[in-house]
């Protein structure tokens, strides 16, 4: 399938990974962010609904004609379909403790009033389910670092130990997005959307760095 030349000249070298994306309105609705993120592609592991499904056509609203999407994919074979050095990033909605985060920052503030401000100290570290230690840190702190791809898991199963397992051997980090107390989580199309598009932001701002030190005349 070709797409068109504006997506792929404004497309990041930013990945989505869909795991056990199973409502179609939410697989649709995450396509279309993915879309006007810029994502390079769409991976959908096995156990995610058929993304030609007419309802997650609806829901798409064109975007499957604007950036590629592998479907079906198990965890064995994803990551040949990673650009080399990837590192991958999960979305996780399991907040540490509010003394785990830096600057003592849980996944809400304690105060409305109370800005959550990062800290230079390490991030706090969760272990998956095999053992191994994925840091763990807000959203709006800095990850995107190219290449790189976020993991969104279904509302119903969560995150796969899969999931977890490619994070933490690929030295990825888990992405709180904080809400206030009382709200379980976001549903996962909206925490895509914001994972996405933050991502989007970070990237663009560190090409545009780089840029600029390039630029940068050569004393001599």
């Amino acid at each position: 399938m070709s797409y068109p030349a504006a997506q792929l000249a404004n497309s990041l070298p930013l990945l989505l990974i869909c795991d056990n994306i199973r409502d179609p309105g939410n697989l649709g609705t995450i396509l279309r962010s993915a879309a006007g993120a810029g994502c390079e592609k769409v991976l959908l592991t096995k156990g995610c609904v058929d993304p030609w499904e007419p309802k997650v056509l609806r829901a798409g609203m064109g975007a499957h004609f604007r950036v590629p999407i592998i479907a079906s994919l198990d965890w064995d074979s994803l990551p040949t379909n990673l650009p080399a050095g990837t590192q991958v990033c999960v979305a996780d909605n399991n907040a540490p403790s509010s003394t785990s985060l830096p600057g003592g920052a849980a996944s809400a503030p304690a105060s409305p009033t109370a800005p959550v401000k990062s800290s230079p100290r390490a991030a706090p570290e969760h272990e998956d389910e095999e053992g191994a230690a994925i840091p763990v840190q807000h959203y709006y702190e800095d990850w995107a670092k190219a290449p790189v791809a976020v993991v969104v898991g279904g509302e119903t199963q969560g995150l796969s130990p899969a999931a977890l397992g490619l994070a933490a051997s690929t030295g990825g980090r888990r992405l709180l997005i904080p809400v206030v107390p009382g709200v379980d989580s976001l549903n996962s199309a909206i925490a895509a959307g914001i994972l996405l598009f933050e991502g989007r932001r970070q990237l663009l701002c560190r090409h545009k760095q780089e840029d600029g030190r390039h630029k940068l005349p050569v004393p001599g």
